[in-house]
């Protein structure tokens, strides 16, 4: 499990990290780091626990750091990868006196968006890997809020939702396979998608449907921040 450590205002946050896949389909997002950065407040030494999206390491069962050492700890789009996320949660508990910062995908809105009607066992996958809120909530203990965090129409970071208002982008497989959920499906799930929703597309379904979200500046889907403080 790679970790980070910086000095600094929570405006150093390092952006890079929020999405930063190896395609470059994930590319960070400005507006949705500033979330992150408003969630870690004014914390000066903070803990990046998965060094972003993209670290496919064992968890950090065992932080090699003391207790309360940090001001503040984040993980993002990297908890679901975790081999046991609960056991990762409370090491950054331990190891951190003031926030810790979770960006992740609740799963109990996951299967809220269109894509569902296409490939529903990708959002399935989805579902299954992300830990539900309110474990999160009990790892991390204390006070807890979770917060949802608007998606920009034109997201620089390339997860599923990203592409809540420009669907032809999912019809790139590179765009799919940024978004790791779809290696868990075999191809001939990814070839009935790419099938349906051409013609959805070139018959105008999909707009007669879905249409109003490519003109909608946000969508609130399934990404959020779950906040602990002691």
């Amino acid at each position: 499990m790679k970790t980070r450590t910086r000095d600094g205002g929570a405006h150093d946050v390092d952006h890079g990290t929020i999405g930063s896949g190896s395609s470059g389909c994930r590319r960070p997002d400005e507006r949705v780091a500033r979330f992150v950065a408003d969630a870690l407040g004014g914390a000066r030494n903070v803990l990046d626990v998965g060094a972003g999206a993209g670290s496919y390491e064992n968890v950090a069962e065992d932080l090699p750091f003391a207790d309360g050492e940090f001001d503040a700890a984040m993980t993002l789009f990297s908890l679901h990868r975790w081999s046991d996320a609960t056991a990762g949660l409370r090491e950054m508990r331990r190891v951190t006196r003031g926030p810790v910062v979770v960006l992740t995908c609740d799963p109990a809105t996951v299967r809220d968006f269109w894509l569902y009607d296409y490939a529903p066992e990708v959002l399935d996958t989805e579902a299954r890997r992300h830990p539900p809120v309110d474990e999160i909530a009990a790892a991390l203990g204390g006070s807890c809020t979770v917060e949802a965090v608007p998606i920009p129409l034109d997201c620089t970071d390339g997860f599923n939702e990203a592409y809540y208002g420009r669907p032809e982008m999912l019809l790139d497989p590179a765009a799919r396979q940024a978004c790791s959920a779809w290696s868990f499906v075999d191809d001939g799930v990814r070839e009935r998608f790419d099938r349906a929703l051409r013609h959805d597309l070139t018959s105008g379904t999909w707009d007669e449907r879905f249409g109003d979200l490519r003109t909608r500046p946000t969508f609130e889907g399934s990404l959020v921040i779950v906040r602990a403080t002691p």
